[in-house]
Parts: C-alpha cells; structure tokens; sequence
C-alpha cells in the first residue's frame, strides 16, 4: 500500500511516499481502507521530534481517518466490511493515518456521520474528541453556563464551540477579527478579537475556560474564572498555573473513545456540529500540508484525501 513516512524526524520534506506491506487486523482489531485523513498539530510536532508517541518500525504520521471496513479481526462484532467508519485509533501510539489503509482495535473506531462525506468526517475524531472530553467528560458543561474558548476557530476550537453552544452555554471565543463571522455563524454569542483586546479585560464570570493555546494563557485565564470554575488547557502540563487560585485545573490528552464518537456522530446528523475544512490535499502532499498547518493561520482543519 502507499503511505507517507517520516524519513527522518526533522521539516515536512522529510514526509515520503512510500510502498509498504499492508498491515493485517489481529485480535479485537478492523483494518480500514482509508478515504481520507485529517492533519492536526500533533501530527507535525511529532513529525519534527519523535515526541512521545510509540513507533512502529516505519514511521507512519496520522491518526483522524474516515473510511471503509476491508476485513475483520477475530472477536470483532461491531462492524463487517463495506461499514462506513471514521475515528483515532491507538493514540498516542502509532496508528498509521497516512496511509490507504489502517490497523485498529475496533473500539477505536465508530460508524462514519451519515451526513458528512469521508473528508468532513475525517476532520472530526481528534479535534472533535478533545474538545468533547474537555468539556463533557472533564468539566460538565451544562445549560447557562459561560464558556471561553482560546482560539475558537482553530481545529479544536470551532468544535469546542459548537460542542459547547449544543449542551446549553453561553459561547465566548478568541480569534482574529477576520474569523468572527464565522465564529458567530457555528454559534458563538461573543468573539474577541485578541490582536486588540486582552480577554482577561473584556470577560468575567465564565464558568469554564478551553485553553487550546498554552504560554501564558492559563495564568491570564484565573482573571476571568468564578471561584470554582474549570481551566482546562490542552498543549501540555507545562500551561497549567502553578497556583490555580480557588478554581480547578486540568490537562486533558485525548484518548480513543467509541462513546465519544458515537455522541460527536449523533451531533453532527442532527447539524448541531458542522467541522470546517479550509484545506484538501491529495495524500502525497502532505508535506505541503504540515506547511500550511505549522503557519498557524488555518480555520477548521485540513484533511488529506487517500483513495
């Protein structure tokens, strides 16, 4: 099968195409023929280092794919093959995205959103899951709560906004001024624009802060918290506050979850989440598109169409 390997860890030239084995499912596992498949930051990152992730022995980036059941493991009851699947299988270990076909436990996967194509769906898993474990499974976010949501047009963010306007809050997002009708458009109430306003002097009262951006933000965001609110930073650790100061902090990674895909699916069939793709690439310009992704500009996802 094609896939894109990283020749080495360093810059997006070291994406190649390459003609490798076709992996087989083993116990509890489908392989997937993959349609396309969504690129996110952690993508490039690891591409760059290595990070964290456990290797095979090609290095295979990618973890959102959307596609079509090719065969079954043994043990396997949820899905037969011709099912239409999208999901992130085996994160944070390797799973091989960026590829035309993929390897996963079955759990791992969920049926594909009836009402979005391959490339809109596979924009979802990653994104869509982390902002759903943040602020469903981590802070609970209920009806006429405040929500801020750093980087609202970002790959996580315009999820989170929609994922968090469709459980009841009362939406606030950051962004640039040229992304504030979008924002409103996927359901925002308020929009900063943070090139002009810091936040911390526009906001108070929210309930729940998403922090999708790291640095100082967390800090910055106590400002803006009610005592026993919920600061939820997503980068890393590192952008957690030393001194939460009264209100709750947390650092969520994002884990397979077919709950959570099954939820994200059922939101988007009832046209309560709708993922934005700015940028489709054909699989072997994925060097092209860790480019575009590492400038930082992008609203929504950019997705990679395989076969």
């Amino acid at each position: 099968m094609r896939a894109i390997v990283v020749s080495e860890w360093g810059g997006p030239e070291t994406l190649v195409e390459r003609e490798i084995e076709r992996p087989e499912p083993g116990l509890n596992e489908i392989l997937v023929r993959v349609h396309a498949a969504g690129v996110n930051p952690v993508d490039w990152k690891t591409r760059g280092s290595g990070g964290l992730i456990t290797w095979g022995e090609v290095p295979i980036v990618g973890w959102d794919v959307s596609g079509t059941v090719e065969a079954v493991g043994p043990g396997v009851t949820l899905y037969a093959p011709g099912d239409e699947v999208y999901g992130m299988p085996s994160f944070p270990r390797q799973a091989g995205g960026y590829a035309e076909y993929v390897v996963g436990p079955a759990r791992h996967f969920a049926r594909k959103p009836a009402s979005l194509d391959h490339v809109r769906a596979a924009a979802l898993p990653l994104a869509a899951l982390t902002a759903w474990q943040a602020l469903v499974d981590t802070a609970g976010v209920s009806a006429g709560q405040r929500v801020l949501v750093h980087a609202a047009a970002g790959g996580v963010g315009h999820l989170a906004v929609q994922i968090a306007k469709a459980r009841g809050a009362y939406v606030i997002g950051t962004a640039s001024a040229g992304k504030h009708d979008v924002l409103r458009d996927l359901g925002a109430d308020e929009v900063i624009d943070y090139r002009t306003t810091d936040f911390e002097d526009a906001v108070t009262d929210v309930d729940v802060v998403i922090d999708a951006l790291g640095g100082d933000h967390g800090q910055r965001s106590l400002k803006v918290l009610k005592p026993g609110g919920h600061l939820i930073t997503l980068p890393g650790p590192d952008g957690l506050p030393a001194d939460p100061q009264g209100v709750k902090a947390s650092w969520v990674l994002v884990e397979p979850d077919l709950k959570g895909l099954e939820e994200i699916a059922a939101l988007a069939d009832k046209g309560l989440l709708r993922p934005l793709v700015e940028t489709v690439l054909p699989l072997e310009e994925a060097a092209k598109a860790h480019e575009i992704g590492e400038l930082g500009r992008t609203t929504g996802k950019i997705v990679l169409t395989v076969v």
